[in-house]
């Protein structure tokens, strides 16, 4: 017990009752949702974005096809549902944001909390980037004559060589490109020689850029009542376009051929080190684990929300959801390989080159292709917003819980958002430029890598299942829900996920291979440079946190770990907790006794001395 508590329990002051305000008074000044859809509808407007469409299923075809579901589905239960739990569980129960929750929870690794919001910064500023390309692409589909479709246009060279069925020849003559390539780097990108040659503004896409930031600005400057309600929208609208997509494909001619590519299995392939690489490094980004987003959406929920059930059902949805995006994908892609009469190694592309080549490509031969260019650009539009809103309100709402006297007062949010996003924006215009594509590949690559992701997701668990307690989490989250998750998540969290990330951390180390974008140009040493320093900018967050904790921290170095590994008596209490403090201190010994640290085990120290209260 400390020396306030003493004094004030000693002399009887009832002033101590107000140390720390009551759950109701915190959870009435940060907001809650509306209900349980509109938590269940934002995290899956989170977590359901653009890799489900544009990365999944490029993987599959590329590492075994259905046999990539072995290892991913390994991570999936190893890594994925376990982290994404914990991060949930862990908002909820704390009722903060990314960074104050790692502060009560252990204040040593509160440089987690950090490092996750660094990524998400670093995300906000080039995410969007993506969103701006779709809005241009989608303003150019509302005519009868696509842009990319023809050879007809101003930005067009001697080279091109427009589609026609039956003709393979674009891929087999070194001479010739397709306008839709043209269309992407000449119209689009503008893109330079290099890196080095930074060249101007496209202003296209900087109105484009605008227009994303101001959509996303009002999606959540009132928080959690402006989020609650839009996303009913936002994340159901792209399974309405999925779903119409999915069925204009497989009756397309030749998706068969596509979806043959897709699943069809390679067990060969499992021998790779670098398919069980790219399982992992998929489960954290399209499950946005270690961003500090799944906390700060959980931190709305009521205390007794059955958070356990929502993650269950959450994680299958997402996986649900990339294996149909595959059907979609690569069934209009088998109908391309069939037009152009080659092989569909030769159309299959990942990244942008999915969502702004190839598909552009294919929807260029279909009949009606504006329509379908509108549904495909309208869905990519769709999944990314509601990604790139709920990182930013997750951004927002650390800094909020960091400084509550500061920007909880009136306006003071919305100001801070609008602060968030036009710096954001303005971080953004480099990437815009002539040069900006190899700006844009250096923060995809480096800022939010597995690499970061796997490094932060390794000090969460040892955190919560080592330093805090396994059991101890589990008996709060048995306080919330009313019953203790079966144990397979509490041994993950202890042995399997830390192992898991560990093993493939230091795998995509030894194997690490610089940059190249499009796999021809490399970047100059100093580009490399920049990337590491994007990496290492969340990464170091955690041991020079922890170090600084420990130098600041007054008495022994045992006597620093120990209080450094304290939880906050803040924290909400067990029944069974509470009812020790009754038995002990009297009927007000839960209120008198706020700041007296529990122990390892979650028990209350007693004071002997002072029992006779």
């Amino acid at each position: 017990m400390d020396n306030q508590s003493k004094v004030e329990h000693s002399n009887g002051h009832s002033r101590s009752l107000d140390i720390v305000p009551s759950t109701e008074e915190k959870m009435k000044d940060r907001g809650q949702w509306g209900n349980k859809l509109e938590f269940v509808l934002s995290v899956a407007g989170e977590i359901i974005g653009l890799g489900n469409v544009w990365r999944f299923p490029y993987l599959c075809y590329k590492n075994g096809g259905g046999a990539f579901f072995i290892p991913y589905l390994i991570f999936l239960f190893a890594c994925g549902i376990p982290v994404f739990f914990l991060e949930t569980a862990l908002g909820q129960y704390t009722s903060e944001g990314g960074i104050t929750c790692w502060r009560k929870i252990c204040p040593l690794f509160e440089g987690v909390g950090y490092a996750t919001q660094v990524i998400v910064a670093l995300l906000n500023i080039y995410y969007i980037i993506v969103l701006s390309w779709a809005i241009f692409y989608l303003s150019n589909s509302f005519t009868w004559d696509l842009p990319w479709a023809s050879c007809n246009n101003t930005w067009n060279t001697a080279s091109c060589m427009p589609f026609q069925k039956g003709n393979s020849s674009i891929n087999h003559h070194e001479n010739t490109t397709s306008p839709v390539i043209e269309f992407w780097e000449r119209r689009v990108l503008r893109i330079s020689s290099g890196i080095d040659h930074i060249g101007v503004l496209n202003w296209d896409l900087v109105i484009c850029l605008a227009v994303a930031w101001v959509i996303c600005y009002f999606c959540i400057w009132k928080g959690v009542k402006s989020t609650g309600k839009v996303v009913y929208f936002t994340a159901t609208f792209p399974y309405a376009m999925l779903l119409i997509l999915l069925i204009r494909g497989v009756t397309l001619p030749g998706a068969s051929r596509g979806i043959h590519f897709y699943l069809y299995p390679d067990l060969g392939r499992l021998s790779d080190p670098q398919v069980w690489m790219d399982a992992g490094t998929q489960i954290f980004f399209s499950y946005a684990i270690c961003l500090g987003c799944l906390t700060a959406l959980g931190s709305y929920n009521k205390y007794n929300n059955n958070c356990y059930r929502d993650c269950l059902s959450l994680c299958f949805l997402n996986s649900g959801t990339s294996f149909i995006a595959g059907f979609a994908i690569f069934s209009i892609l088998g109908f391309m390989s069939y037009e152009q009469n080659v092989p569909i190694s030769e159309v299959a592309e990942s990244g942008p080159g999915l969502a702004f080549i190839a598909y552009p490509r294919a929807v260029s031969m279909m009949p009606f292709s504006p329509l379908w260019a509108c549904c495909f650009f309208i869905m990519i539009v769709f999944l990314g917003l509601d990604s790139q809103f709920v990182c930013v309100e997750s951004l927002v709402t650390a800094m909020v819980d960091m400084y509550p006297s500061t920007f909880r007062r009136k306006n003071r949010r919305e100001l801070f958002i609008l602060a968030v996003a036009v710096i954001s924006f303005l971080f953004g215009l480099i990437m815009l430029t002539e040069g900006g594509m190899y700006i844009f590949q250096l923060f995809d690559y480096y800022a939010a890598s597995g690499m970061c992701l796997l490094f932060v997701s390794i000090f969460e668990t040892v955190c919560i299942a080592w330093i805090y307690g396994a059991d101890r989490f589990y008996d709060n989250i048995e306080d919330m829900i009313g019953y203790r998750p079966g144990p397979v998540i509490k041994y993950c969290w202890l042995f399997f996920t830390p192992a898991t990330c560990f093993g493939t951390f230091a795998f995509s180390l030894i194997k690490y291979s610089p940059l190249k974008y499009n796999n021809e140009y490399e970047y100059p040493w100093w580009g490399h440079g920049i990337g590491w320093i994007l990496a290492l900018s969340s990464m170091l967050c955690i041991p020079l946190w922890a170090a600084f904790k420990l130098y600041n921290t007054p008495g022994t170095l045992k006597e620093r770990l120990a209080l450094l590994t304290t939880a906050s008596s803040e924290l909400p209490k067990t029944k069974l907790e509470q009812e020790r403090l009754v038995a002990v201190y009297g009927a007000e010994g839960d209120t008198l006794h706020q700041k007296a640290p529990p122990t390892k085990d979650g028990y209350f120290p007693v004071d002997e001395k002072e029992s006779h209260c």
